[in-house]
């Protein structure tokens, strides 16, 4: 029987009872997911501020790095997109700061020429205005038809070894070397405390994952880092900026837990901005791989958070398709207007389902408690890189799962997924690992003689990616 009074009516509301839930379950589930993904608040900042723009800024505009409130707008935006997913579509998937796409912003879009993050940003929020107007005018079949799948999952693993090969470095646990490219820590070795951190966070977050233990990566997270608070009062390590044997990014020292948040950040964007420094080819392509990046995860994830509580219909479909991807797109625009980077749907949400959650109940209870960590900034600011980074290899592996996905018999799909997949780590740029698994697909399919099968935007895309490659000496040669 339905509960009665306000339990009543929120669980009308929610059609709770109607799912076969009940309010307990999605209290539950929504706890679960926020423990499931909560690591964004502390992943998203060391990403995007990494390393400055090309212009020679941090992420907020200025010349230092502010790891505090980047966290507090991750954990703003996430709070109240994954509140309005619930309540617009009702549906038990939340939303933070996309990873990967993050990657491209710091690494590729905001190392353009001239770029700041606020011109990056401001091609995030173009690129979600974009995907809400092909969600609109129902052209989002049409771009989702246009990638062959298995590009799009090939997309998705090279993004996730980029990810990998980025917590590997930053965590110092392999190092540039004299006469090869990389090589185990600073000497060929592992011979520091905060490498040791490392392995241990590392090694601890695969323990907990195979034991199926919820918020595995966040507990590896705090269990790695107040081992580093322990470590460097003993030691007195400091930062690896004074001491090669230091800590990365920040110093793991105890400065308190609460603060008011500091939401600067918001409205750090420029819509404008990318458009005085690039030129249209740059542009397209940078908005393209933007939207390839946040657009085709959403649709598999939707999917498979639906086919794990049974919610989906006859064709395959999630109850209230096109709210969940207008509030999926409006994330998109939100994470760029609030400086953080795209908003998009996590997966991690399959967690909480897993552990009952039916409806966007579940939603408000995550939306909730990202907002309160927007008063915990200050514990992030004391995370150092090789406290945080064992998640960024974990989640390099979850992403790296779908490789099975991949024809890999069939060469003219697995060696454009191939040159994918390999080129984003190896290049260092996800851009050029998208760009020449198209290029590469659409050649092979010229070269069988099955160009009926290339769609339209494919052969667009090829053109304008090979344009992009050899843009500084064909600006040479017309210079």
């Amino acid at each position: 029987m339905p509960p009665i009074g306000w339990k009543g009516q929120i669980d009308r509301f929610f059609k709770v009872s109607e799912r076969g839930s009940t309010l307990a379950r999605e209290i539950r589930g929504g706890l679960v997911t926020f423990f499931a993904m909560s690591y964004i608040i502390v992943l998203n900042p060391l990403i995007l501020s990494d390393i400055p723009s090309s212009a020679g800024t941090f992420i907020g505009g200025g010349s230092e790095r502010d790891i505090a409130t980047v966290a507090a707008g991750t954990a703003l935006v996430a709070g109240v997109m994954t509140i309005v997913m619930g309540l617009v579509a009702n549906y038990p998937m939340a939303l933070a700061a996309g990873l990967g796409i993050n990657a491209m912003v710091a690494y590729t879009v905001a190392q353009l020429p001239d770029m700041t993050f606020a011109d990056a940003m401001g091609l995030v929020v173009l690129e979600g205005i974009i995907i809400l107007v092909l969600v609109l005018t129902g052209f989002r079949e049409a771009v989702f038809r246009a990638v062959p799948t298995q590009l799009k999952i090939a997309i998705s693993v090279g993004i996730g070894l980029f990810i990998a090969l980025i917590g590997l470095f930053n965590a110092g646990f392999v190092t540039p070397a004299a006469g090869t490219p990389l090589q185990l820590g600073r000497t060929g070795s592992l011979d520091t405390w905060p490498v040791l951190v490392f392995v241990v966070g590392l090694l601890l977050a695969i323990v907990l994952m195979v034991r199926k233990v919820k918020g595995a990566l966040l507990i590896a997270i705090v269990a790695a880092t107040i081992l580093a608070v322990l470590v460097e009062l003993i030691a007195n390590l400091g930062s690896s900026a004074d001491n090669p044997g230091g800590w990365s990014l920040n110093v793991p020292r105890f400065d308190g837990v609460f603060e008011l948040p500091d939401f600067s950040i918001l409205g750090q964007f420029s819509i404008l901005g990318a458009f005085e420094h690039l030129g249209v080819l740059t542009l397209t392509l940078m908005v393209f791989s933007l939207l390839l990046a946040d657009f085709f995860d959403t649709m598999g994830t939707m999917v498979a958070i639906g086919a794990e509580g049974d919610l989906l219909d006859k064709e395959g479909n999630p109850p209230k398709t096109k709210q969940i991807l207008v509030v999926d797109s409006t994330a998109a625009i939100a994470g760029g207007l609030g400086g953080v980077s795209s908003n998009t749907a996590y997966i991690e949400s399959a967690a909480g389902v897993g552990d009952g959650a039916r409806t966007g109940l579940a939603n408000i209870v995550t939306g909730v408690l990202f907002l309160l960590a927007t008063f915990v900034s200050p514990l992030v600011a004391m995370v150092p890189y090789e406290a945080a980074t064992p998640a960024l290899v974990v989640v390099g592996f979850l992403m790296m799962m779908q490789v099975s996905g991949i024809a890999w018999k069939d060469y003219e799909i697995s060696i454009p997924a191939f040159l994918t997949i390999v080129l984003m780590p190896f290049a260092y740029s996800i851009t050029v690992g998208i760009g020449a698994g198209f290029i590469a697909y659409v050649l092979i399919k010229v070269a069988v003689g099955k160009t009926k099968q290339i769609h339209p935007l494919m052969w667009v895309a090829a053109v304008l990616f090979i344009l992009y490659f050899v843009r500084e000496p064909v600006q040479a040669l017309f210079g």
